[in-house]
């Protein structure tokens, strides 16, 4: 039961299941439970959610370009603050200066923003009188197939390699 339990806070890590309600699912006192799992995992409920928090809130802050605002709600704080104190708690330094730091390591370009946040809301009903310049970033019309723009004002320089022209 107390894996069930794991696994519901490794799956729900952003959500507002309570510790109360794991205990009940799992047949313990709200005491009993957070001995138990303690016990078994080394450490509380409630630290073992926050820093599966902390954990994601690091993936997104190197790969998703969202504020820290952003990704505190994403995760499930309610604060910033208690957020950037838990994370600096954990990590060693603030939300901030970690994704500053990913940055200057180099790495994968980040995500937009708008992408990670449809992954997490998923698309939007299509409106079908909506036009396309009503529209925002990870949004299109269905009937409107994209058109790649292959003039030679439109080629732009690459890190790396030769300007490519058509």
């Amino acid at each position: 039961m107390l894996r069930r339990a794991r696994d519901r806070i490794d799956r729900d890590y952003a959500g507002t299941v309570d510790i109360a309600t794991l205990a009940a699912e799992s047949g313990y006192s709200v005491g009993q439970f957070i001995l138990a799992f303690e016990t078994a995992y080394g450490e509380t409920p409630g630290r073992y959610r926050t820093r599966r928090r902390v954990e994601r809130a690091c993936e997104l802050l190197r790969s998703v370009n969202l504020t820290v605002t952003e990704v505190c709600m994403l995760v499930g704080f309610a604060s910033v603050g208690t957020f950037s104190r838990r994370f600096s708690e954990l990590v060693g330094r603030s939300p901030s200066a970690y994704r500053d730091a990913a940055a200057r390591s180099g790495g994968p370009a980040p995500i937009p923003g708008c992408f990670a946040l449809m992954w997490r809301t998923g698309l939007p009903a299509e409106d079908p009188g909506a036009t396309r310049s009503g529209m925002g970033c990870h949004q299109q019309q269905a009937s409107q197939p994209r058109v790649a723009v292959t003039t030679e004002s439109a080629s732009v320089p690459m890190k790396g390699a030769a300007r490519r022209r058509r």
